[in-house]
């Protein structure tokens, strides 16, 4: 067989077959399936927890039944004989207040001015369960104020409030003229009551942790939400959100709003035209084949890059580990030991072959390395003597047999 021929041999039979690659090629596409099927099914799994959790109402939304909402406040309620509807479109809201109704809705975020006026415009009655700095100032009923956490009664002439006790809130508003300040100090009260000339009573409380459901059995946190919403046999109950907002946003300016029509298609040609390269060009040449080279190193060279790797080092120890070890592979080559035979065993057949103590070859083969220079001659020295003398009772045992 020619070496043409041995190559084309050994190449063909490292070369990978075509049912091989197939068998991999579907395995890692079935890998690929799995882990796409695992992506979407803890996609589908989130989607349904976060869309059924208890959670998914807002803060004080009467059908909530997480810690922020005001499901038990709701239901107090109706306890109490008061119907409450809960709308969540402002239209609906609107068309059911009447004479025996109270409005109740916290911060109308999600409304214009113009869209809250038309809101409160049929309601005599109206409590605002939160509240912000532009809802008091439309509203025209105060300010916010600094105050203390510490327990507070109603210190109002507001009959409703006489048998609520005690609140601790965690919001305080300045009273604007002619509206009257309840739960209180000199600095802010917990709640303001406007019943102006209007004809409408307006009561504002930032009641988002007194009336929700975590708080609500706290001091006289219930008594004071039944003091506000249970003087009417209907409450109304609006629940802001963006979904019923007449606010008109304006989307922001984005790349593609800024770059002209034609940057968008020039960028999808590139990608098209660098992935039918990359797929072009990676299969130009097939696959990948393994070859052996044949490639060979004399020992001497071998030995003499170590050599000068060890004195550049200046490593006197490693050198002399070295030298005994070849040593030692010789030695037992040559008194008919295995390679791998330990210092022990080398040293006690030379012992026996050279008539001379054992400590001495011990000594020599496994003990201290040498520390420097001068040390490693020596240890050279005597490990070539000692080769000899091995080599010299090798001769003349074989000649004498």
């Amino acid at each position: 067989m020619t070496v043409t021929d041995r190559t084309a041999l050994d190449k063909t039979a490292t070369m990978p077959s075509t049912a091989e690659a197939r068998r991999r090629r579907i395995r890692a596409i079935v890998g690929w399936a799995i882990v796409v099927a695992l992506v979407l099914l803890v996609a589908f799994v989130a989607l349904r927890v976060s869309a059924s959790g208890p959670g998914a109402m807002g803060t004080l939304d009467p059908e909530g039944r997480d810690d922020g909402g005001a499901m038990a406040l709701a239901e107090i309620l109706r306890d109490q004989g008061v119907e409450v509807a809960v709308h969540r479109s402002r239209a609906d809201a609107r068309a059911a207040v009447d004479d025996e109704s109270t409005l109740v809705l916290t911060n109308p975020y999600s409304l214009t001015d113009d869209a809250l006026t038309e809101l409160l415009e049929p309601a005599d009655r109206v409590v605002f369960l939160s509240s912000g700095t532009h809802l008091l100032s439309v509203l025209d009923i105060g300010a916010n104020a600094p105050g203390s956490s510490s327990p507070a009664s109603a210190g109002c002439d507001v009959a409703e409030f006489a048998e609520v006790g005690t609140i601790r809130a965690d919001r305080f508003f300045s009273p604007a003229d002619g509206v009257t300040e309840c739960f209180g100090d000199s600095d802010g009260a917990a709640v303001l009551v406007d019943d102006g000339g209007d004809g409408r009573d307006v009561a504002v409380v930032e009641g988002t942790r007194l009336f929700s459901n975590a708080y609500l059995a706290e001091n006289g946190n219930a008594a004071l939400a039944l003091a506000l919403l249970g003087q009417t046999e209907k409450v109304v109950w609006y629940v802001p959100s963006f979904s019923d907002t007449d606010i008109e946003g304006e989307s922001p300016d984005t790349l593609g709003s800024l770059t002209p029509p034609w940057v968008t298609p020039v960028i999808l040609l590139l990608l098209v035209a660098g992935i039918a390269a990359a797929v072009w060009r990676g299969q130009r040449f097939g696959p990948l084949v393994a070859e052996t080279l044949p490639v060979t190193v004399r020992a001497s060279e071998t030995m003499h890059g170590r050599a000068r790797l060890t004195a550049k080092a200046a490593d006197a120890p490693h050198a002399g580990e070295a030298l005994r070890d070849g040593a030692q592979r010789r030695l037992a080559r040559r008194l008919g030991l295995a390679v791998h035979a330990s210092a022990d065993e080398v040293a006690d057949a030379a012992s026996d072959r050279l008539r001379i103590p054992r400590g001495t070859l011990q000594a020599l083969l496994a003990g201290p390395l040498p520390a420097d220079d001068a040390a490693l001659v020596e240890l050279a020295r005597r490990l070539d003597d000692l080769e000899a003398a091995v080599e010299t009772s090798t001769r003349t045992t074989r000649g004498e047999q």
